[in-house]
C-alpha cells in the first residue's frame, strides 16, 4: 500500500513540475501533494523520489580523504580486490580486507566464520558500509555492482584504488 502511494505521489509530480514551469498562467492545485508534504512522506517513498527525479544517483564514489575518515572512525569495511600477489608486491591500504575480484559474488555469501577464516576479516553484513577498492578503480567498479546485485545497500568503491592512496599517502 505505502509503494502504492509513493509511485502515485511520484508520477504526480513530474505534472506538477511541467504545470507550474512549462505552461505559465496554469494554477497547480498544491492541496493533496506539496513540498511540505515531504516531511511525512515514508523513507521508502522519499528514496523512490531521490532516484527519479535526482540528477543522478547518488555517488558511489570515495575519495582518498574520504575513506581515510571511515577508516580512521572504524565506519566502514574496506575490501581490496586485487589478487594477493599484487598485495605483496604493491601493498596494501592498511584494515583492508583482500578478496580477489573473482571470489567476490561467493566470498560476499559465505558463513561469517567461512569468511573470517578465508580472508582473515570480519565479513561484511548487508546493511555495513562497504568500501571496494584495487589498483585504478576498475575493479573494485566490478566488485561494487556484483555486492549491489547480493542485496549490499550501503557500497562504494575507491575510483583512484592503491595508486592514488600512495600518492596521497606521501603527500600527507
Amino acid at each position: 500500500m505505502t509503494l502504492t502511494r509513493c509511485w502515485r505521489f511520484a508520477g504526480a509530480v513530474p505534472r506538477l513540475l511541467w504545470n507550474s514551469t512549462a505552461m505559465p498562467g496554469v494554477s497547480v492545485p498544491m492541496g493533496r501533494i506539496s513540498v511540505s508534504n515531504l516531511e511525512n512522506t515514508h523513507p521508502s517513498c522519499k528514496k523512490l523520489l531521490f532516484f527519479r527525479f535526482s540528477s543522478g544517483p547518488p555517488s558511489t564514489d570515495v575519495t582518498y580523504d574520504q575513506l581515510k575518515q571511515l577508516l580512521a572512525v572504524r565506519k566502514s569495511v574496506v575490501i581490496d580486490v586485487r589478487e594477493p600477489w599484487e598485495l605483496r608486491e604493491y601493498g596494501a591500504i592498511p584494515g583492508s580486507i583482500n578478496v580477489p575480484l573473482g571470489q567476490v559474488g561467493t566470498a560476499l555469501q559465505l558463513d561469517p566464520e567461512e569468511f573470517k577464516e578465508k580472508y582473515d576479516g570480519e565479513m561484511p553484513q548487508q546493511t555495513d558500509n562497504v568500501v571496494f577498492s584495487c589498483l585504478t578503480g576498475v575493479r573494485s567498479k566490478n566488485a561494487l555492482d556484483t555486492a549491489i546485485s547480493l542485496g549490499y545497500k550501503d557500497v562504494q568503491h575507491y575510483p583512484g584504488g592503491w595508486q592514488d592512496w600512495v600518492k596521497n599517502e606521501r603527500h600527507h
